[in-house]
């Protein structure tokens, strides 16, 4: 069995309207929730073993925050392909890792990151700014992880659960 760990990046700024969309960095409320995020990692014991994110930057600041919240030291790996990518560009990178690893985490933007946990579940989630789901996969290698795998959703947690 493997395990998907699925996460929409931070709240981005919209502040700097000479950047692209593909540089904006996370936003006051984003640079809050990422950490929380990472905390929750750990203190659940569900740290990945490796981590692919979108080449973004509001992606690459969610990951950095995870990382330092939660101690995570693994490797990280940036596809261009994974911003703002469709469930599939997300099954194609999964299908190529390595089975050492147990537990990966994506980290991407929506609509791709609510479409590929709708595929893998059989439903629809909302997954606002730093949302986090938790996904088992029926899979023994991750090369069979195909449209038609169907997994269970373990977790689902938002930033604004963590408050109460």
């Amino acid at each position: 069995m493997k395990t998907l760990l699925i996460l929409r990046h931070a709240k981005s700024s919209w502040k700097a309207a000479s950047l692209s969309d593909h540089e904006r960095p996370l936003n006051k409320r984003g640079h809050r929730d990422a950490p929380r995020m990472g905390q929750l990692l750990r203190d659940k014991k569900c740290l990945p073993q490796l981590i692919i994110g979108s080449s973004a930057e509001r992606v690459r600041e969610t990951i950095a925050h995870i990382c330092e919240a939660s101690g995570y030291k693994g490797e990280i790996l940036y596809r261009d392909k994974l911003y703002l990518g469709e469930p599939a560009a997300y099954l194609k990178l999964l299908r190529g890792v390595d089975d050492q690893y147990d537990r990966v985490m994506v980290v991407g933007h929506n609509p791709g990151i609510e479409e590929l946990l709708e595929l893998l579940t059989d439903k629809e989630h909302s997954m606002p700014t730093a949302a986090l789901a938790q996904v088992a996969l029926p899979i023994e290698q991750w090369r069979e992880l195909h449209e038609t795998v169907k997994g269970t959703l373990l977790n689902l947690w938002l930033p604004r659960q963590l408050d109460r």
